[in-house]
């Protein structure tokens, strides 16, 4: 048995989905799946607007001005998701722990492990390790999972457009 606490992939699955919304719920499904989600979701009229709802929710987390209010933005998220861990073994991946109801919709899944990813992300990594990227005008998610906890940007071309950015400004300095 092995122990699938829903972290860093969860969190990186609501950054995904918040950066690149996808246009139908198949396509939130094949995200799922791109980021390690194996088991099959049994289909909601709501699913895509429901799904939206979840990543909406979460972006309030990732845009708290500070570290308690992100914590109790993600406990009042928590709760409202709470259910009993359950062991479950599907899809050859073992026995595993879920942290929901057995019977959920795909929103009512993905907010409870987003919920509970984000948690063990920001207990385990640090409370700042989630936010904005700094590179302006960006506005995607950084969710910040370096060994030295100083990831500033989503991506190494919003990186170099900062580095860019900062030299030119030194050089009007002169």
């Amino acid at each position: 048995m092995h122990l699938n606490p829903y972290g860093e992939y969860a969190v990186l699955l609501a950054a995904s989905l918040a950066d690149d919304w996808p246009t139908d719920r198949a396509g939130i499904e094949a995200r799922t799946r791109e980021f390690g989600m194996t088991m099959a979701f049994p289909v909601g009229a709501d699913d895509h607007a429901g799904t939206r709802r979840v990543i909406d929710a979460w972006l309030e987390v990732v845009d708290a001005p500070s570290d308690p209010e992100r914590a109790a933005i993600l406990n009042a998220q928590m709760a409202a998701v709470a259910a009993y861990p359950r062991l479950t073994e599907h899809d050859g991946e073992g026995w595993h722990l879920h942290y929901r109801d057995e019977l959920q919709t795909l929103p009512e899944v993905l907010a409870a492990v987003i919920a509970v990813g984000t948690a063990l992300h920001l207990t385990t990594r640090g409370m700042s390790r989630l936010g904005r990227c700094e590179a302006a005008p960006c506005a995607n998610v950084v969710v910040d999972v370096t060994r030295n906890g100083r990831q500033r940007y989503c991506s190494v071309r919003c990186a170099n457009r900062a580095a860019v950015r900062r030299h030119r400004e030194r050089l009007h300095a002169r």
